[in-house]
């Protein structure tokens, strides 16, 4: 089991200010560069980066040495009762769910470690989130009979994380789950459907499910993770044009979406979150009301609703804002089944699909405000139907 160290903020603030010091005066790893081997490898012997699929130019550096932000191998899992008047009923978890067994994971737990390597009804998993493309993807850890053990490599690409193997220090890129550098060149880890909902949720779906409380190294939970690590990275309220670029992103912003926006990704499509809030009616406060909002695109079934909140906003994260529930099903027969995705930013999508597409509207009839106007229309046809009826019927008596 390797050994973990728990990075307070200030601590975090000081190692990165000494690794860009680093960076500047050995030029390994900079702005224009990006990761030279020849220099920086040192740091990874066992690595081969004779064998890669991406230019290193488009590697950099996080700020932080290996594992610097700590992952977790022995994870404590406990039951709903340990959280429950804890975390807030809105505050962000990943559900994961196999063979009847379910497991929540807190975001502000995987904010501070980025990744837990669990193991859940005999499955080995790989929870992990990227802050700083608030992407949530949860893999089978099993490359044939090889389980690996996932850590933090402090790298980034299109501003994403980076992970290592223990079996053989090969580079992992999260968002795709695709080996980029070493040995394990080209192999794609199994994606598994999960959830990204409110802890209120996950318990009234499981209500026997169990929770990560973090780590057994660390303690178990703690009130640190009640708090996001990254205030006002979330600027989905702020307008496109005045949006910050995302950190140590150097590609190219999307065109038809602000590059911080919220996503719903399934392949290479992705719909804006604030497309699904579009689509809600207003009170006379002008509060949106929660109301369910659905609508089919091929096999796919999607739906939306108020209640969870972002998870890097407001320091407090049940204050943050409210970008909602995401279910993304596809239809299996007469079924409906979990599909995988992800809600993540515009700009990371857009960097990995690049020739993807990302929907600004949904169909209008999917709505709130669309059922509004079916269910009005409808009442209208039956209407005429049914005056019709009758004036045909006066029509038949008189003719009679």
């Amino acid at each position: 089991m390797s050994r973990q160290f728990f990075f307070r903020p200030a601590v975090v603030a000081a190692a990165i200010g000494l690794a860009a010091a680093l960076m500047v005066t050995t030029g390994s790893v900079n702005a224009q560069t990006g990761f030279d081997p020849e220099r920086f490898g040192i740091l990874w012997p066992n690595t081969d980066f004779e064998k890669h699929s991406v230019d290193f130019s488009e590697v950099f550096s996080g700020g932080v040495p290996r594992d610097g932000i700590p992952p977790i191998y022995d994870p404590m899992t406990g039951s709903i009762d340990d959280l429950v008047g804890i975390m807030g009923p809105t505050e962000p978890v990943i559900t994961v769910a196999i063979d009847g067994e379910a497991r929540a994971y807190p975001l502000g737990i995987l904010m501070r470690h980025e990744i837990v390597n669990d193991e859940l009804a005999g499955v080995p998993i790989a929870v992990t989130f990227c802050p700083l493309c608030n992407a949530s993807v949860v893999f089978d850890r099993r490359v044939g009979d090889v389980v690996l053990d996932l850590g933090v490599s402090g790298m980034l690409r299109n501003s994403d994380l980076i992970m290592w193997d223990h079996q053989t220090e090969s580079w992992w890129q999260q968002f795709l789950g695709e080996a980029i550098v070493g040995e394990m060149l080209g192999t794609q880890l199994t994606m598994l459907p999960v959830r990204v909902e409110s802890f209120e949720n996950f318990i009234e779906r499981y209500p026997e499910g169990s929770v990560n409380l973090g780590s057994e190294g660390f303690g178990g939970f703690n009130s640190v993770y009640l708090q996001t690590a990254y205030v006002g990275y979330d600027q989905s309220d702020v307008a496109a044009e005045d949006q910050a670029r995302p950190f140590l992103f150097f590609g190219d912003l999307p065109e038809t979406s602000a590059p911080l926006a919220y996503v719903v990704a399934v392949d290479d499509e992705a719909w804006m979150i604030d497309a699904f809030k579009a689509a809600l009616e207003t009170d006379d406060a002008g509060e949106l009301i929660p109301q369910e909002v659905s609508f089919e695109h091929d096999d796919l079934v999607i739906t939306w609703n108020l209640g969870q909140n972002a998870v890097m906003g407001s320091r407090v994260i049940r204050q943050g804002s409210d970008i909602g529930n995401v279910i993304v099903q596809r239809r299996d027969g007469d079924e409906l089944v979990d599909a995988v995705h992800d809600v993540t930013f515009a700009f990371a999508f857009n960097a990995f699909h690049p020739n993807g597409v990302i929907y600004a509207e949904i169909p209008e009839s999917s709505g709130a405000a669309g059922l509004s106007k079916q269910l009005v229309i409808s009442a209208a046809a039956a209407i005429l139907l049914l005056v019709g009826f009758m004036a045909f019927r006066m029509f038949r008596k008189r003719a009679a």
